[in-house]
């Protein structure tokens, strides 16, 4: 269903701290020229915790225009409060969403059950393909194999962007939810180690400013180029390095600036990156050929 390299896009921003719909509108264009195999609006690196619901919604919808179908558009929608997920995900359907990305509660630590549950009322709710974000550094609460496995019986819930690290996770996922449960990693380090253990690809936050490096990766991978695949993969460590050498999407928004695609502006409480990352991040690109 979903994969290759698909991006988590940065939201760009001017310097007032305002959306800059064109910068992002010519973003999603410049990624898909660019070989990027599907866009993810509004997830923790476009920063949707600060965005109000209304610059949410106009995101979400900007990226679909723009792709115009040509890749599927995974619109974040997930949310702590289950409601307020349910109502991000049918705004998703309406605008013309290939899938929702719904990510497991933040703060307020649901059980293995309530997470089910809350998985399974956003489901019920909208008939749109949901792949579960697990990511427990930022949302604390981790959501089990068995618990995965229970929510892959939903027809609506399709797959899931694992964000652990966890290459033993994705053998049994496929165990338990089966091989046409749709596996991405959201870690870009262990991108295609995550493929060899039974994933499909990667929602990438690297994909932002190396997009063609990214695509053609994961398309060396699924072709059985696994030594041109790996010497890609190789090539990027320095970057994912640099990217996440501060809080995401602080790097890679000045890694942008860098290339002219917006500026580095993040909301508060996200401060500016500083000057020993700024030269790091400066050095990787240049390392990894994206700057002269």
């Amino acid at each position: 269903m979903f994969k290759g390299s698909l991006v988590a896009l940065i939201t760009p921003m001017r310097d007032d701290g305002s959306v800059d719909e064109k910068a992002y509108a010519d973003f999603v264009e410049w990624q898909i020229a660019e070989g990027t195999h599907g866009v993810i609006p509004v997830g923790t690196t476009g920063e949707s915790p600060t965005l109000s619901h209304d610059e949410h919604r106009r995101v979400v919808e900007i990226a679909i225009e723009v792709s115009g179908g040509r890749v599927p558009v995974i619109a974040g929608a997930g949310s702590n409060s289950t409601e307020e997920a349910i109502a991000l995900t049918r705004h998703a359907k309406k605008a013309g969403a290939d899938a929702a990305l719904i990510v497991t509660p933040y703060y307020n630590k649901p059980t293995q059950e309530g997470m089910f549950l809350h998985f399974s009322a956003i489901a019920d709710a909208v008939d749109l393909p949901i792949v579960i974000y697990n990511i427990p550094p930022r949302s604390v609460v981790d959501m089990s194999v068995e618990t995965m496995a229970r929510l892959a019986k939903h027809p609506n819930i399709v797959g899931v962007k694992d964000a652990t690290a966890n290459l033993v996770r994705p053998l049994h996922t496929r165990i338990a939810c089966g091989d046409a449960f749709c596996q991405l990693s959201g870690e870009d380090h262990t991108a295609l180690s995550f493929n060899a253990a039974g994933g499909v690809g990667c929602i990438s936050v690297t994909a932002n400013v190396a997009p063609r490096l990214c695509s053609a990766m994961q398309t060396a991978w699924a072709e059985g180029r696994l030594a041109e695949a790996m010497a890609l993969q190789n090539r990027m460590v320095p970057l994912h390095d640099a990217l996440f050498s501060e809080t995401s999407p602080g790097p890679v928004k000045y890694a942008a600036s860098l290339l002219g695609k917006t500026s580095e502006r993040c909301r508060l409480p996200l401060a500016p990156v500083m000057e020993p990352t700024r030269a790091r991040v400066k050095a990787a690109m240049t390392q990894v050929g994206l700057l002269n």
